[in-house]
């Protein structure tokens, strides 16, 4: 054992009765309350109404947890959730996939666009993607509350024994991403406030969808993989999952830009 490994005791729920109240929950909560400041901010700059507002903290909401309820339910557990169809609702006993929670907003802010503002799928994209790299942060540091989406063993010093867990010094890769995606959300926040990139169709989405995706590829080789399955792949579900995400949001950097104007 690292006797310079950080021992990680942090019970999950910040109480427990007579009401249980979880990190995550509050950590969850959080990412969404940033968003919707920060949206708030974007909003009121280019004078949106407060109306559209309300209404797309409504649609990313149902957006990310079924979205996110049913990546995993798919993407990592369909066997068991197969033979158990009536627990695919229960989203309190766990189970979320960030794929599947991106895969869900997209689709969420297409109806929102649709039905609410009759503008340019990438005009929301662009301004959700800000939110949704500050919320990945908050996530991430609930993943770690949790002792959950650990990473492989490792000697350095800055391991962590997630004592809910095992007694092996692991990487703390909640908090390699979390750190990675606060360093994405200021690189996006700079080029959409800084170099006026919000008047760019899809450009500031397509820079989120690369660093963000590019940070889960490669954070992934220090992680333990999440379902049995995942072992005889030559690279994980989130790896193979992060590579579509990639490849678009490359594709929305490099093609030519549209004025928003």
């Amino acid at each position: 054992m690292n006797l310079l490994a950080i021992v990680w005791t942090v019970d999950p729920d910040i109480i427990s009765s007579p009401l249980t109240v979880r990190w995550y929950g509050l950590l969850f909560a959080t990412a969404f309350l940033s968003g919707y400041y920060l949206l708030q901010k974007i909003f009121k700059q280019e004078g949106i109404s407060e109306e559209w507002l309300d209404k797309v903290l409504m649609y990313v909401m149902i957006g990310t947890v079924l979205g996110a309820r049913l990546g995993h339910v798919f993407f990592y557990d369909w066997a068991y959730y197969s033979q158990n169809l009536s627990e695919i609702p229960m989203v309190w006993k766990g189970g979320l996939a960030s794929h599947g929670a991106g895969i869900g907003i997209i689709f969420s802010l297409w109806l929102y666009s649709k039905y609410v503002t009759k503008k340019p799928l990438l005009w929301i994209l662009d301004r959700v993607a800000l939110t949704v790299a500050l919320g990945a942060f908050f996530i991430r540091f609930g993943n770690l509350m949790n002792h959950e989406i650990i990473g492989i063993p490792t000697d350095l010093p800055w391991a962590f024994i997630f004592t809910r867990v095992d007694d092996i010094p692991r990487h703390p890769t909640q908090i390699y991403e979390a750190l990675s995606y606060l360093v994405t959300f200021g690189v996006l926040a700079f080029m959409f406030f800084k170099q006026n990139w919000r008047n760019l169709i899809g450009k500031t989405f397509g820079l989120f969808l690369t660093l963000q995706f590019l940070v889960r590829f490669f954070v992934e080789f220090l992680k333990e993989n999440q379902s049995a399955f995942e072992d005889d792949l030559t690279l994980n579900m989130g790896q193979i999952l992060s590579i579509p995400f990639i490849i678009i949001g490359l594709f929305f950097i490099f093609k030519p830009q549209t004025s928003n104007k």
